[in-house]
């Protein structure tokens, strides 16, 4: 009887020890190891790709911002901010008491088929507000003109980037509505365009929120 209790009470010390063990290499060790070598290999990435202007971060580069004007009484939907880039549409997100678009808390497509209904409105109502919102007085913007991504949401809603064809599309209104020429705008997205990742995976794109920065750094200085 006193060996069975003995051997019980080893096992049972035996297996604390290896837990402990474990734990501590498992839990603790390993993810300090793993955190470390992120940090000093990696150290952007690891801290979530983060964009800093005015020595502050203001977003990532992984994550796209909406640029609107402040809600008006009686208002549900804002309207965009036409001095600033926009990015992609949201209709992914949609809008509830828990999520309003582009926040974190949750992401996704719009899950409707390309012959939905309400879906094919979405375009033809997106593409309306962008020939609307960027033809100026001098420049009409003509419906084949509007890129595929200026009236469409990205699989998670959150898409940080545009198509150049979609960029170049707002330079006459972001001059317009900034005081700025037609010609320093277009420069600054001929710098912001990024080509595919290693020549060939991808496509062309411009980061909205590092273009607006560079836009608000110009205006600064006009």
């Amino acid at each position: 009887m006193n060996n069975s209790v003995t051997n019980t009470a080893r096992l049972a010390g035996a297996g604390l020890r290896a837990l402990l063990v474990l734990t501590l290499v498992t839990g603790v060790l390993y993810p300090l190891v793993v955190t470390g070598i992120a940090q000093g290999l990696f150290h952007d990435k690891a801290n979530g790709s983060e964009i800093t202007a005015d020595g502050k971060v203001v977003g990532s580069s992984l994550i796209g911002q909406a640029y609107n004007l402040p809600l008006k009484e009686g208002q549900e939907t804002p309207e965009p901010d036409l001095r600033w880039f926009q990015g992609r549409p949201q209709n992914g997100l949609g809008t509830n008491s828990v999520n309003t678009r582009y926040k974190l808390i949750l992401s996704g497509a719009t899950n409707r088929s390309g012959d939905n209904e309400e879906l094919i409105q979405w375009v033809k109502d997106a593409k309306a507000a962008v020939v609307k919102d960027n033809s100026t007085g001098t420049y009409k913007v003509k419906p084949s003109q509007v890129p595929a991504d200026a009236v469409t949401s990205s699989g998670s809603g959150l898409d940080p980037d545009i198509s150049p064809q979609y960029a170049d599309l707002q330079v006459h209104r972001v001059a317009e509505k900034n005081g700025l020429s037609t010609a320093e705008v277009q420069k600054l997205v001929d710098e912001h365009t990024e080509g595919r990742t290693l020549g060939f995976m991808g496509e062309p794109r411009v980061n909205v929120l590092e273009l607006n920065i560079a836009l608000k750094e110009l205006t600064a200085k006009s």
